[in-house]
């Protein structure tokens, strides 16, 4: 579960490193894997001047303000087979305006809550679901 303030690791190689969720969009007050959240960049790769084009205007910076879907939490989700699941950290890939991942690839494994919640671009990414 992620609440205002939380830290995520961004996982898509949109430039971003560290995002802060400063808020759910479910309307709940925390956010849980297959969730939308409004983050904001921590921290960024720099990014290289001699980029032009799609390339330059994918990436991210510092401060930037993006919506974003997480996909891995530390606290333990309930299966519906009773089997709990839980994560090494928080996780999260940044979207465009469009609701698609802004990135084109995903750098982990995500949660299968994303397939059940119809985010099948961002399962589809993802190397590894579990």
């Amino acid at each position: 579960m992620i609440g205002l303030k939380g830290t995520l690791n961004v996982i898509d190689n949109s430039g971003a490193i560290v995002a802060e969720c400063i808020r759910v969009m479910s309307g709940a007050r925390f956010a849980r894997a297959g969730d939308e959240i409004v983050c904001v960049v921590k921290r960024a790769r720099p990014i290289n001047p001699n980029l032009t084009g799609q390339a330059a205007s994918q990436k991210v910076k510092k401060g930037d303000v993006k919506h974003a879907l997480v996909v891995r939490t530390k606290k333990e989700m309930a299966r519906p087979d009773g089997r709990y699941i839980r994560f090494d950290d928080n996780a999260c890939i940044l979207l465009n305006t469009k609701k698609e991942p802004l990135g084109t690839r995903v750098l982990g494994v995500v949660a299968a809550e994303l397939r059940q919640k119809n985010w099948m671009k961002a399962v589809s990414l993802a190397p590894r679901i579990v």
